[in-house]
């Protein structure tokens, strides 16, 4: 697993960049973000649906790009 660290973003965080993580790292992520979303109102939104992606990940150190 790669835990490569890309600079701090306009925030001062500092985020890996999704394209750095492995297979097996993204899957698990977007199973854990399929759960998450389970709790939310569902949405036809393309661009709502990338939104909620960006934020849940950035909340776990990861920038999702777009």
């Amino acid at each position: 697993m790669t835990r490569e660290r890309q600079p701090a973003d306009d925030q001062g965080e500092s985020l890996r960049d999704w394209h750095l993580l492995d297979a097996a790292e993204q899957a698990a992520l977007l199973i854990e973000h399929g759960r998450y979303l389970d709790s939310l109102p569902p949405t036809c939104d393309l661009d709502s649906k990338v939104e909620r992606l960006r934020r849940w990940l950035r909340e776990r150190g990861i920038r999702y790009p777009g």
